[in-house]
């Protein structure tokens, strides 16, 4: 966009400096030679800075559309390029990961000593039997050890399964099963807000039935007694101190394509869906993305703090800060614990200079006013981020003015776990506008388009699509690419356009501003929970015939949006505030504390098509008082 034109609405300029020492200080230019040659764009990118075993014969496939391939007939592994170069440079030396637990143990990797534990703790996979195409899944807290198992399992060709370390049981077990996994790898336990979440009892009971686990690996954090089976279970540290514990482990020569990791995202059916990405294209993509975005110097200190168990930490606390030889900030526990200033005081003692973080994480700050932070020297950051949700303007502009001092551009990036990485986003050098994502990273065409894919004019809602492929995008759904195809490309098919699932609208400047989903799925937090598997846990209770969950902004302005659940009891059973509260934990047991409903409404029917389709908008709409609009399928 030209600085020159008259912008609409309210707008933020970066400074001259900024412009002048960004990576694209020009973002037009750039787009309009990407989207002109889309292969040649990313052919050019991806041999200037990465190394290959074997060059590839095309960059991009698309004769199998949308089964999109690229970097066609290479050979890399993205381990080698996160690691193993480095240990041909200075940057063996610096430090590629400073820690903090929440109790204020401290640990430094340089880059060196991360490809040394990397090492040995692939030399200790092998030696256990895993090799390439394995699945491993790994449910741990904020901790080096998951950065450690993520690399290790790539270095060898294994594909990981990172759960979310506050997932419940039975969604460990789930994902267990989907993708048959032969190994697991947890920790004893994990700090959260002073108290330890039990994650070897939990992965104990999610062991005792999935059926394809042969062992155990367990990582000492927390100190507590653990039960650990004999023959199945072993420590880590007993591991890593073994002979077989060889630094030196070969790294496995894969295909671009080969998968890289699966990683589970909520759907709208009640079983989760196994997002796959490949070590080539998603090396390319992410790495790129971080380096334009969030402009990484050799100086600079990222701070990530999102939980390596979503995509945000696989692609921006994992993969390509190490790709580009910068240096990572991870923090184990809670933001405000033990009191709210935490963060603040990280900043100002590791001189982070960019902070990337949640609307959620940002508008819970907020709520203790601004006499935290202002204790603390900030003056070290220069780039802010926000990830997860669309954020507000009074969270985007508290954000700017608390904690950049107004001097700190803030990138809000839209994205998915599909994506692998930055989608719709501002680059340092381009005009900011609270609220809204901006446009496309350069060669992503986006449009917000009507029911029949016609583009719509400014100002108005509808279908947010993506019009070109990516290096970055998913493969396929793990072992389903019905599913795949169905639930992403059948929409737009003609057109050949990926559809996120979130609607959106466009400013008259060409300003992507998403609004929400449109789909079944509901975001508490950041962290996308499909109706589905929180109505199954609900009905899973004695009391529950039928359920029915909705997604509702939050009137405290701290999660984005909230669980209401609505209830159709058995015969038997009495609405009551203790059966409601029952309700609540009974979810939080199943799926874990993030799914729990804010408030269970107990009905006698619920709005439903004439196929029997429980219409959640109708829910939505009366629980806001708005209109419930177009009634015509529902069945009574």
């Amino acid at each position: 966009m030209a600085d020159d034109k008259e912008m609409v609405g309210e707008v933020y300029y970066p400074a001259p400096e900024v412009i002048a020492h960004a990576h694209i200080p020009d973002y037009d230019a750039v787009h309009e030679a990407a989207t002109a040659d889309l292969a040649g764009f990313w052919g050019k990118i991806a041999a200037e800075n990465y190394e290959w075993y074997k060059p590839w014969d095309t960059v991009l496939d698309d004769s199998n559309a949308p089964f999109y391939k690229w970097f066609v007939g290479a050979k890399v592994n993205i381990v080698h390029n996160a690691l193993d170069r480095h240990m041909h440079t200075a940057v063996r030396n610096k430090a590629a990961l400073i820690f903090e637990g929440e109790m204020g143990d401290t640990r430094v990797y340089t880059y060196q000593q991360l490809n040394h534990e990397v090492g040995k703790f692939a030399s200790v996979l092998r030696s256990m039997g895993v090799g390439k195409g394995d699945r491993v899944t790994i449910y741990m807290g904020r901790i080096p050890e998951l950065m450690i198992a993520m690399l290790a399992c790539a270095k060898i060709g294994a594909m990981h399964s990172v759960v979310y370390g506050g997932f419940s049981t039975e969604a460990l077990l789930d994902r267990i099963d989907d993708s048959k996994s032969k190994l697991l790898i947890t920790a004893d336990g994990a700090w959260l807000r002073g108290n330890i979440i039990p994650l070897k009892e939990i992965a104990n009971k999610a062991v005792d039935r999935a059926g394809t686990i042969q062992s155990v690996i367990c990582v000492q954090r927390t100190g507590q007694e653990v039960e650990m089976v004999h023959g199945r279970d072993y420590w880590y540290h007993d591991l890593m101190h073994l002979p077989i514990a060889d630094p030196n482990a070969s790294t496995e020569v894969m295909d671009a394509e080969d998968p890289l990791f699966i990683l589970y995202t909520s759907g709208t059916t009640g079983k989760p869906k196994a997002i796959l990405h490949t070590h080539g294209g998603y090396m390319v993509y992410t790495s790129t993305t971080l380096k334009w975005v969030f402009d990484i110097k050799p100086e600079d200190i990222w701070w990530c703090a999102a939980d390596p168990g979503w995509i945000t930490g696989h692609s921006y606390i994992v993969y390509a800060p190490l790709i580009l030889g910068a240096t990572s900030f991870m923090y184990e526990g809670a933001p405000t614990h033990p009191y709210p200033d935490r963060w603040w005081s990280l900043i100002a003692k590791y001189g982070i200079t960019i902070l990337y973080t949640a609307p959620t994480a940002i508008r819970g700050l907020m709520r203790f006013g601004q006499s935290w932070p202002n204790k603390h020297d900030l003056s070290s950051l220069r780039l802010l981020g926000s990830v997860g949700e669309p954020i507000n303007p009074e969270a985007w502009k508290w954000y700017y003015r608390v904690i950049g001092h107004e001097r700190c551009p803030i990138m809000d990036t839209w994205w998915q776990t599909e994506t692998g990485g930055y989608m719709i986003t501002p680059l340092p050098s381009v005009p900011l506008k609270p609220g809204s994502a901006t446009r496309g990273f350069p060669g992503v065409q986006v449009d917000v388009v009507d029911e029949d894919g016609e583009s719509l004019p400014p100002n108005e809602e509808g279908y947010l699509v993506i019009q070109s492929p990516w290096p970055g995008m998913l493969r396929t759904i793990y072992q389903d690419p019905d599913r795949y195809v169905q639930q992403y490309w059948d929409r737009f098919k003609e057109q050949g356009w990926y559809l996120p699932g979130d609607s959106a609208k466009k400013d008259e400047d060409g300003y992507i501003w998403v609004i929400g989903r449109i789909d079944d799925v509901i975001k508490v937090s950041g962290y996308r929970l499909g109706t589905a598997e929180i109505e199954s846990a609900l009905v899973s209770h004695p009391a529950v015939a039928e359920a029915a969950c909705i997604g509702v902004p939050d009137p405290n302005e701290v999660k984005g949006n909230i669980i209401k659940a609505y209830c159709i009891l058995r015969q038997g059973f009495e609405p009551s505030e203790k059966l409601g509260l029952e309700l609540r934990e009974h979810v939080g047991e199943d799926m874990g504390p993030i799914a729990k409903p804010a408030t269970v409404e107990f009905v006698d029917s619920l709005p439903k098509t004439r196929s029997g389709k429980i219409m959640r908008r109708v829910l939505k709409s009366q629980a806001m008082g708005q209109d419930v609009g177009d009634l015509s399928t529902l069945a009574d």
